[in-house]
């Protein structure tokens, strides 16, 4: 059997495997001009980006520990605004509550550590804040002012908790990317 140059050797040492050989389709077929119709597949993970998701890896034991935790402290959080606000018809205390939390849940990408911990942004976001604002406790409430014969200050209350939270959240994802340093605004 003759003896192969080290480079023929190489070549061959190195089967290609049918995924790699075969192009696949990129998308609809390519205009003069714009582009290879087909391309060689790529593998890479993916990130999708996902609103309202706070981490692209997958789930561990820890993250749980910590949501929960920053959930209990948030609960504790919330239980001492309602209970230090004076009683009054009106929910005032979990409009307040669901208001700031939405202001701060959309200021929490200017904060470094969150964007630099993912630890720290599920303990912050769906711990703490999670815990501390109640969409629960406000639909029991406009349900029971409606119940009782409250139906406008029920409206009220479903529509202003409802415009105050957007607003806020939408303020502190403003506030949020302006806070943020260039390299991380996309």
């Amino acid at each position: 059997m003759p003896r192969r140059a080290p480079a023929v050797a190489r070549a061959h040492a190195r089967t290609a495997l049918p995924a790699e050989l075969a192009p696949r389709r990129a998308g609809p077929p390519a205009r003069r001009g714009h582009g290879p119709a087909v391309v060689r597949s790529v593998r890479r993970q993916r990130v999708l980006r996902q609103p309202g998701r706070v981490t692209a890896r997958p789930l561990r034991a820890t993250d749980l520990l910590v949501v929960a935790a920053g959930g209990a402290l948030g609960a504790l959080l919330r239980l001492a605004v309602d209970t230090a606000a004076p009683d009054s018809l009106f929910p005032w205390p979990t409009l307040g509550i669901n208001v700031v939390g939405a202001f701060a849940l959309g200021l929490l990408p200017a904060l470094t550590v969150v964007r630099r911990s993912p630890q720290v942004a599920l303990a912050l976001g769906p711990g703490v804040l999670g815990g501390f604002t109640t969409v629960s406790a406000w639909a029991g409430q406009v349900r029971a002012l409606a119940d009782d014969g409250h139906t406008g200050l029920a409206g009220l209350c479903l529509v202003a908790t409802l415009a105050a939270g957007l607003v806020a959240a939408a303020l502190g994802q403003h506030l949020a990317r302006g806070a943020a340093p260039p390299e991380s605004q996309t």
